[in-house]
């Protein structure tokens, strides 16, 4: 008897797991539409879609991905002592999904290293939040988002950092990139594979950054950027990562423009940078292309920042206040061997306006590095190394450069 009655109950176990399951498949439908979320303010590249959670009726789904970069540098510094530094550059976790609709989509990315959140100084805020932003999406080309998140600016700072073929983006995106802000998003995406195409991009924001509660006036900043396909839509969202991974059997071609205007800015660089005791209108250019080719990838950029009388006179000129403008350019070649280890090779160079010239240098900057990719941009590693030159209004110069290694792992 004993005997029978374990049997049944082996029986019973076999037959309620296979029915468990069949059930789970039954009900846990995926969206016809939404299967594929796109957040077109965080296009960052990743291999997967991350741990998911999607309810029984469909009516909530929830993604959970983390980004992890750890790295090591050996750093020459002119005016001290030569530095080994090692952190955890940034630590990033993001949750997406969409709640009653897939239609109704949102995104929040939260950042923890200290390069990510900076220094709290008295007054100000903490600088966890990165996106808090919904979408909602009509079709599969319009997407209109109310939130915190990334501006439309040039495709690399547009792009994640953690779909980087260096370590980090260039020091003309430092100084010129727009970065996030709270607003309005309205994005139409039209690009199409084999055929000429675009997408059309707008953001009306608080013009003062992510996090900024101190804004005490009706100024307002105004985005709007234009890509265009001119031989189709790369493969697999090809633009959203650096370096030819897909290998594209035939070129692609992005070339694009963003113009930002912020009205009355009170922060050095528009959304990022020192609060400054004067307002000032800034206006931005950006201009980007990329081609991507058999494992050949180029991208260019040009950023410009321009303001009126960018200098402010205070009464202590030890400690003068400006808003930096000027122009740069960076051009970034590379090429991805078989065994998926990739050269890439970069050259930026940077040039403050005139009215600046005293208190900023031009900078020129060399880079070269190679980056193994284990499981695409999710698991690579990543040396390079940079030399940075500076010329003082002065004529006088310093050169000075880092050797560096970083691990970069994510979902």
């Amino acid at each position: 008897m004993i005997r029978q009655a374990v049997a049944i109950k082996l029986l019973f176990i076999l037959f309620l797991v296979p029915a468990t399951l069949f059930a789970q498949e039954q009900t846990e439908r995926t969206p016809e539409f939404g299967e594929d979320i796109r957040f077109p303010a965080l296009p960052y590249y990743s291999y997967g879609s991350g741990l998911g959670w999607t309810t029984p009726d469909s009516t909530f789904r929830l993604n959970l991905r983390f980004r992890m970069q750890s790295r090591a540098s050996y750093v020459e510094n002119p005016d001290g002592d030569d530095s080994v530094d090692a952190a955890v550059r940034r630590l990033r976790l993001r949750f997406d999904g969409f709640v009653g609709d897939p239609r109704f989509t949102y995104a929040i990315q939260l950042s923890f290293a200290p390069g990510d959140v900076g220094t709290l100084s008295e007054g100000e805020n903490l600088n966890v939040i990165r996106d808090a932003v919904m979408f909602y999406q009509p079709d599969d080309r319009w997407s209109l988002g109310f939130g915190q998140t990334k501006l439309p600016g040039n495709r690399q700072r547009f792009n994640s950092s953690g779909a980087l073929q260096l370590t980090d983006r260039s020091i003309n995106n430092a100084q010129f990139n727009i970065d996030r802000d709270f607003g309005i998003f309205a994005y139409y995406f039209a690009a199409q594979e084999n055929r000429f195409s675009y997408n059309l991009k707008t953001a009306l924001s608080t013009g003062d950054g992510r996090n900024w509660t101190q804004n005490t006036s009706t100024h307002m900043a105004y985005t709007g950027r234009v890509e265009l396909f001119p031989l189709g839509a790369f493969q697999n969202n090809g633009m959203l990562f650096e370096g030819d991974l897909i290998r594209e059997p035939t070129p692609k071609v992005l070339l694009a423009g963003t113009y930002h205007f912020n009205n009355g800015a009170q922060r050095s660089r528009g959304q990022l940078g020192d609060l400054l005791s004067e307002r000032r209108d800034l206006t931005v250019i950006h201009l980007d292309g990329m081609l991507k080719y058999r494992g050949w990838a180029f991208q260019t950029a040009y950023m410009s920042r321009m303001a009126d009388d960018p200098v402010i006179f205070t009464e202590e000129p030890a400690r003068p206040q400006y808003y930096f403008a000027g122009s740069g350019y960076d051009l970034q070649l590379s090429y991805l061997l078989p065994i998926n280890l990739e050269l890439i090779g970069r050259y930026s160079s940077q040039t403050p306006d005139s009215d600046i010239r005293e208190f900023e240098p031009e900078r020129e900057q060399f880079t070269f590095g190679i980056t193994k990719y284990i499981w695409e941009h999710a698991l690579k590693l990543q040396t390079e190394a940079t030399q940075t030159r500076d010329t003082f209004a002065n004529d006088s110069g310093r050169n000075h450069w880092y050797l560096r290694f970083q691990v970069e792992i994510g979902i």
